[in-house]
């Protein structure tokens, strides 16, 4: 990281930012040509996981190339300057590197899903079978996971 001033290093911060945020930008790769989709996400402290459906762009490139980066990011705003080039953004971000893997099983599926849920809301949901069996979940082991942070 260039500005090491800027730079988060307390994995309590990291993990702070990414339960705040409701939105993980996932960025693949597909013979060199790059694709980036928003999903929403769920953090158990050591993977990230996110659901679709089994069929789709992110589902197919995964199927080549499982290499992942995602990003998050949280309290991002503009911080003015009497100069237009000396405008900066308020920001906390944290960025990661990683593999992704599809899990099969279907009580970590239940589980995924139940943490899934859980961000928005309190109710409790049974999962039909048919459901289950037509949706993907997507764990991703991180590699790698820094913050970055400006304007605080």
């Amino acid at each position: 990281m260039r500005r090491k001033d800027r730079e988060i290093t307390d994995r309590a911060e990291i993990d702070e930012i990414i339960g705040q945020t409701r939105v993980m930008h996932l960025a693949l790769a597909d013979n060199n040509v790059p694709f980036l989709v928003p999903v929403f996400f769920a953090y158990d402290g050591q993977a990230l996981y996110f659901h679709s459906s089994q069929k789709g762009t992110k589902i197919e490139i995964l199927k080549r190339n499982n290499l992942v980066c995602v990003e998050m990011t949280i309290d991002h705003d503009v911080i003015p300057d009497e100069k237009p080039c000396d405008f900066e953004a308020r920001h906390r971000t944290v960025i990661g590197f990683g593999k992704a893997a599809f899990v099969t099983d279907e009580a970590e599926k239940i589980r995924v899903l139940d943490m899934l849920v859980a961000r928005f809301t309190s109710r409790k949901f049974e999962y039909p079978k048919a459901n289950l069996d037509r949706t993907m979940v997507v764990r991703i082991d991180l590699e790698s996971i820094k913050g970055k942070k400006h304007g605080f």
